[in-house]
């Protein structure tokens, strides 16, 4: 049998107690440091922010190994949360994507001994042309600290692996750190939801963020009427338009009013003999085009209705477009 072998067919030792304990030890041992790591943080840390916010370029992150997966991870934090940056791997920078790094650049080195060999390239390049390099490690003297014009130390925590040997909580402290810069960053830049929804189309967060305007109906496909149109016509409207609803107009063209199935069955008789004006609901609930979508769900389920017009807000209800809860439907709101 191989070691491969006995690793593979390795029993379980000591029953859910035991294994539970391991789990909360490492939990606990990082919970400490996270907490260390919070107490420790001072004027370097504001003055990355500053340097960061001063940069014409982006932020270069680099790290080997473990540290290079955090890298990767506070790359993308950064570039989701309105911080230009991405992750270059410290050995294909050596053979030729030192290229990437340009004048205006921050460099973000991340390695807990600060004594990566494959790291030394792209120190001797940020010092050789002035590019700033901020540094995260554990040891203070190291070669990267003492190159770099800024130096964020982590403080000094054992690993959870409980050997020393496995990176776990000092990966987990600069996981914590690169967020700490992100979120700082992102406050600084008064990042909106807006903004981020440019950044995030795709998926659930993309959704939530969406605005009414990115889903209506356009003004071409509204079913709109007159208050003085005859209900004959407005039925042959809304049958067309397949809304269920119809919005009536006054003389300047505002919304004054919808009529819904609810106000046809209150007028069953004589239906046809009254006009739009004498069978709608006047006021009807409306939203403007920059609410977000997910606002405009709540009021529809809040109302128990099935639709919105959406309205001009530099020309108060004058319609631009109409949300159906079924166009929130599609868009996965719901």
């Amino acid at each position: 049998m191989t070691e491969g072998d006995a690793q593979n067919n390795a029993s379980v030792t000591g029953g859910d107690d035991a294994l539970i304990e391991t789990g909360r030890r490492v939990v606990d041992t990082e919970s400490a440091a996270l907490t260390a790591l919070s107490g420790a943080l001072g004027a370097s840390f504001a003055e990355t922010i500053r340097t960061i916010l001063a940069a014409t370029g982006r932020v270069i992150v680099s790290g080997m190994g473990k540290s290079g997966h955090i890298g990767r991870k506070i790359a993308a934090t950064l570039a989701s949360t309105g911080t230009p940056a991405h992750y270059v791997h410290p050995g294909e920078a050596s053979h030729g994507d030192l290229g990437m790094i340009k004048e205006g650049d921050v460099a973000l080195l991340l390695s807990n001994s600060g004594e990566t060999t494959e790291l030394a390239d792209m120190i001797a390049y940020t010092r050789r042309f002035g590019i700033p390099l901020i540094s995260i490690s554990s040891v203070p003297g190291s070669t990267l600290m003492t190159r770099s014009d800024i130096a964020l130390v982590l403080p000094e925590a054992a690993e959870a692996c409980g050997r020393g040997i496995v990176p776990t909580t000092t990966t987990t402290m600069m996981l914590a750190l690169g967020d700490a810069l992100a979120v700082a960053l992102m406050e600084q830049r008064a990042f909106t939801p807006e903004r981020f929804r440019d950044f995030h189309p795709g998926g659930k967060l993309g959704r939530r963020l969406a605005k009414v305007e990115d889903l209506m109906h356009g003004r071409d496909q509204l079913p709109l009427v007159a208050e003085y149109t005859a209900m004959g016509e407005v039925l042959i409207i809304m049958s067309q338009k397949a809304f269920g609803v119809a919005g009536v107009t006054d003389g300047d063209g505002r919304l004054s009013g919808i009529v819904t199935d609810g106000d046809l069955r209150r007028h069953m008789g004589g239906l046809l003999e009254l006009n739009a004006g004498q069978v709608m609901t006047p006021g009807p609930r409306t939203i403007r085009p920059e609410a977000l979508a997910e606002e405009a769900l709540a009021e529809m389920q809040r109302r128990r209705i099935t639709c919105l017009f959406v309205v001009d807000g530099e020309m108060p209800s004058r319609p631009l477009g109409l949300l159906h809860i079924h166009d929130c439907l599609r868009a996965g709101l719901i």
